[in-house]
């Protein structure tokens, strides 16, 4: 049996908030179970499935019988876009009633989303022909609409995941601020950088209101075709908004991209090498994101 190497051994057991496994209507690699299986290679803890059109969980109770015994548990939510009703709080009811564990505010009908795409964003195109609506959080009046505030109750009742999906950072401020008033304790932001448009200082603001900060290795993974940025890049970030806020995740899933756990390897193996110490590296895969997912309540 080949004994695990240095970078196995600080990533086994890691957490990934961002998988796109599959089904779903934009070219996968693989589906939910298969990315578990391939979890197994770094003892991977749990990961937690996404898709911009669909509730996952009712993939994953289709699922079940494959997904017992595997060592890697998977878990679901699901994203506020137009193909679920926009801001509908009885879809994220039944959801997280049914075992969900995130809910993804609009990520593919966001403003920003939308207005990313229109200028060549470089996004996936679906398999079947798909209308996209944009989905606001806020009325003409410009405050929030009373549906955020029913889904935020539901998301706090049962102490749920709540993402910023591809928000405006202004809406995030807005939407978070909200939820941290009606006692939704788990809040992450993702690829800040990226569609969002927001940079460290902003940032600083969402974990004010108790947010983390996710990163993703597929933007900063050379193996990955048109990476963004670069691992140095990844861990100034890590430094300027500090480890103990940080989430490492790898938003990978796509046909014709890398496995979730190479593209791990290879971020995390870069990391290290630029000097991010071992505890700090565990912490962003492991701790920070069990604690999101609600897997050491």
């Amino acid at each position: 049996m080949t004994r695990p190497t240095a970078i196995e051994r600080v990533l086994h057991g890691l957490v990934d908030l961002h998988c796109h496994s599959g089904p779903n209507p934009l070219p996968r690699r693989f589906d939910h179970v298969e990315a578990a299986r391939d979890g197994a290679r770094l003892g991977m803890r749990a990961l937690l499935a996404k898709s911009h059109h669909h509730n996952t969980v009712m993939d994953l109770l289709a699922m079940r019988d494959r997904l017992a015994g595997l060592s890697t548990a998977v878990y679901g939510g699901i994203a506020l876009n137009n193909q679920v009703g926009g801001i509908n709080p009885y879809a994220v009811e039944m959801c997280l009633r049914m075992g969900g564990r995130c809910v993804w505010f609009p990520t593919i009908s966001s403003s920003a989303h939308i207005d990313h795409h229109n200028a060549g964003g470089g996004f996936p195109k679906p398999t079947i022909p798909l209308s996209v609506a944009q989905v606001d959080v806020r009325g003409a009046d410009g405050a929030l609409i009373p549906e955020v505030g029913r889904v935020l109750d539901v998301v706090a009742e049962a102490g749920a995941l709540l993402s910023a999906g591809h928000m405006a950072p202004a809406d995030i401020l807005e939407v978070f601020a909200a939820a941290r008033d009606r006692g939704v304790r788990r809040l992450v932001v993702s690829h800040p950088n990226f569609v969002i448009g927001s940079d460290p200082a902003q940032c600083g603001e969402f974990i004010g209101l108790g947010a983390y900060i996710e990163h993703e290795t597929s933007m900063y993974d050379p193996e990955v075709a048109n990476a963004r940025w670069s691992p140095p890049q990844l861990l100034e970030w890590i430094e300027r908004v500090g480890p103990e806020h940080t989430v490492l995740a790898s938003d990978l899933g796509q046909a014709g991209r890398p496995m979730p756990v190479d593209s791990f390897v290879r971020v995390g193996s870069a990391l290290l090498d630029l000097g991010l110490p071992e505890k700090d590296l565990r912490r962003i895969v492991r701790a920070n994101p069990s604690y999101l997912l609600g897997l050491d309540d």
